[in-house]
């Protein structure tokens, strides 16, 4: 009776490293995608109709876990660890932390915030963990700045400066030394002329190059379209819209009032509609150089045209996006965001099938 228990514990065991090795096996770029019962030289490839590869790739993607309109995925370092895998599959080599906390939640042990905000203190170190991985992967890491809610709550941007100058400070002297740190990203989002938008981007942009020896800085507005509904609404979009006169004339002082301060801005194209996007974006990339600021494109892999918020775009939409980019010559197009809407390990099953797409689309192996 106790050697038969010992023999089927001994093939338990056995079975659950055979199980463990598959799951490691099943993070490699490409292991485990082909279908139930057909070969890897077998694999069935979609017929396009379409021209391939015509878009501008995605080359960047924000990191984001702390959210607050987006499920948390709970991944520890290992799935973070496939994920950059796939990630760097693709061609990413840019990751962005979206914001390193957000209210009273953050990314790393902040002493600062934790005393001055009352900040809760995270289980693990996310931002450590992100730098490292992004030395693995021979990838650029931007950090994200803190987002207190308070400009949320009053319009006024002002707010975000003095809990930032800390911030960066305190930052750049724990993790500055890591290799892939090689950016700043302003996170806080605007879409017209905003209160204190001129001061807190000129501001904290000069701070972060002052503390980090000239490190680029980013921002990634929205551009104030049908689109641009609260995600809380239940309506999909709104009669009142920016046209592309107005949204020119209002970039237009902002980017004349931060130039130097901010290198790159990153408008997010989700906000407008398919058969805008040539307009708007031909705008953007003409002020974008009249100012010396780069031009790159967030191009959403979530889709705002669902009643369901959110959940993985559909393919046609975000390669008319990447090509519109790529008719306009963007400099680059990074996405918000990778591992919620185009990893294969995602929460979302279709974010897998996304990834797929995109990878034959741009005939990637």
């Amino acid at each position: 009776m106790n050697q038969d228990r010992r023999d089927f514990i001994k093939r338990l065991s056995a079975t659950g490293a055979m199980i463990g090795t598959a799951g490691l096996a099943a993070c490699t770029p490409g292991a485990g995608r082909q279908a139930i019962g057909n070969d890897e030289e077998e694999r069935i490839e979609s017929t396009l109709i379409v021209p391939k590869a015509q878009g501008l790739k995605i080359t960047g993607t924000f990191l984001d876990e702390i959210s607050h309109d987006i499920p948390h995925q709970n991944w520890g370092e290992q799935e973070w660890d496939c994920d950059f895998a796939y990630m760097k599959a693709i061609g990413i080599d840019t990751v962005i932390m979206i914001r390193s906390g957000y209210r009273k939640f953050i990314t790393y042990p902040s002493e600062y915030l934790m005393k001055t905000f009352g900040c809760y203190k995270p289980s693990v170190d996310l931002l450590d963990m992100f730098l490292r991985l992004a030395d693995k992967y021979g990838m650029k890491f931007y950090f994200g700045l803190y987002d207190s809610g308070k400009y949320w709550d009053t319009g006024d941007l002002t707010w975000e400066i003095d809990s930032n100058k800390f911030v960066i400070e305190e930052v750049w002297k724990k993790y500055g030394h890591y290799k892939s740190f090689q950016g700043w990203y302003l996170c806080q989002e605007i879409s017209r002329a905003t209160k204190g938008a001129v001061a807190a981007f000129g501001g904290l942009g000069k701070q972060c190059k002052e503390v980090s020896g000239g490190l680029p800085t980013l921002i990634s507005p929205w551009i104030d379209g049908k689109k641009a509904v609260d995600a809380a609404s239940g309506n999909l979009t709104k009669e009142q819209a920016v046209s592309v006169e107005e949204h020119e004339r209002e970039w237009s002082e902002i980017f004349d009032g931060i130039k130097g301060y901010v290198d790159a801005c990153a408008f997010q194209d989700g906000h407008i509609d398919y058969d805008e996007l040539d307009a708007f974006f031909s705008v953007n990339k003409q002020m974008a150089d009249r100012y010396g600021i780069e031009c790159w494109t967030n191009a959403e892999s979530f889709d705002r045209d669902m009643p369901i918020k959110f959940l993985p775009i559909k393919f046609d939409k975000l390669r008319l996006k990447l090509e519109a980019a790529a008719r306009q010559h963007y400099d680059k197009a990074i996405t918000f965001e990778f591992s919620h809407f185009m990893s294969p390990q995602s929460a979302y099953l279709q974010a897998g099938h996304l990834y797929d797409r995109y990878k034959e689309y741009f005939e990637i192996p």
